[in-house]
């Protein structure tokens, strides 16, 4: 950042909790890529806002702005990852949410992006647990306000229930099979590797192992479809404004969690509203993708 003339609200540690991994190189390009940003809109110093759009390109792909959806779709996925944002604000293990948007880019028709506040090493049985919820977050919303199912939430049924199932199987976190590894270590076929598979476990283990699971998937699954039926109110609030604003920010959503009404984006130009994401959630890193700084 030494040679980017910097907005007075650019701050380094947010950028740095939502860029783990990432190399010289890479910071580099997204300095240039935000530089770049600002110069599109004639800007002579390179905001926060250029740095949140450098960063979502690089990670997510460019805006699909010639993505026509029916306005349904559009208020489903506002319910979608607002029902994410929710149940993320609400528990308390789960990362802080970053921002959540509608705007499709890449496979991701919206995301909810969780940034962690500080470096994780390993997860406690809450967080995981809490994860879960969350994920489950966006299909309850569906649900609750649009009465309706689609195939948006099949990404995050696939990682909450393998959350489950290595809570379960890796990590000995029940106490029904208790501190035992049930779980093979499955890695690509290879030269010196077995191609034929091995198991471990009787049938009547294997049982165990699914009822747990469902028990742990079932348990979460209510303790979010709770919260999100309990405060029905910030939900619609939360959807009103990503129909109105398409993205919306921490701030934002602290605004609607207080019960007032959010303050509007600093830099926000209206665009077609037939124009948005349809019903799905992305990763993040964990940015749930979803896996490093949760993406959801």
């Amino acid at each position: 950042m030494r040679k980017v003339p910097l907005g007075q609200d650019v701050n380094p540690s947010v950028i740095a909790r939502g860029t783990p991994g990432m190399s010289g190189a890479d910071l580099a390009n997204l300095c240039n890529e935000a530089a770049l940003m600002a110069a599109r809109r004639n800007a002579r110093t390179v905001e926060m806002q250029d740095f949140e759009k450098a960063k979502d390109k690089i990670f997510m792909g460019p805006e699909r702005k010639s993505m026509v959806m029916p306005e349904e779709e559009r208020r489903n996925t506002a319910y979608h990852e607002s029902g994410h944002a929710l149940i993320g604000k609400l528990l308390p293990k789960c990362d802080p949410v970053h921002k959540v948007t509608i705007i499709p880019r890449g496979r991701a028709l919206g995301v909810t992006m969780s940034l962690p506040a500080q470096d994780r090493y390993s997860y406690d049985k809450d967080y995981m647990l809490n994860q879960i919820s969350m994920l489950f977050g966006g299909r309850i919303a569906e649900e609750v306000f649009m009465n309706q199912m689609t195939t948006g939430a099949s990404n995050d049924f696939e990682r909450a229930t393998s959350i489950a199932r290595d809570m379960v199987m890796r990590y000995g976190m029940t106490d029904a099979l208790g501190p035992m590894v049930y779980a093979e270590n499955e890695g690509e076929v290879f030269l010196g590797r077995s191609v034929t598979k091995t198991t471990n476990m009787s049938e009547q283990t294997m049982q165990k192992v699914d009822a747990e699971v469902r028990r742990i998937i079932d348990q979460q699954y209510k303790l979010a479809r709770d919260l999100i039926e309990e405060h029905a109110d910030k939900m619609h609030a939360m959807a009103k404004a990503l129909l109105e604003w398409e993205t919306i920010d921490s701030d934002q959503l602290d605004d609607i969690m207080a019960g007032k009404p959010p303050r509007p984006p600093k830099d926000w130009t209206p665009r077609n509203p037939s124009v948005g994401g349809g019903g799905g959630s992305g990763g993040a890193p964990a940015v749930t993708p979803e896996p490093a700084p949760t993406a959801a």
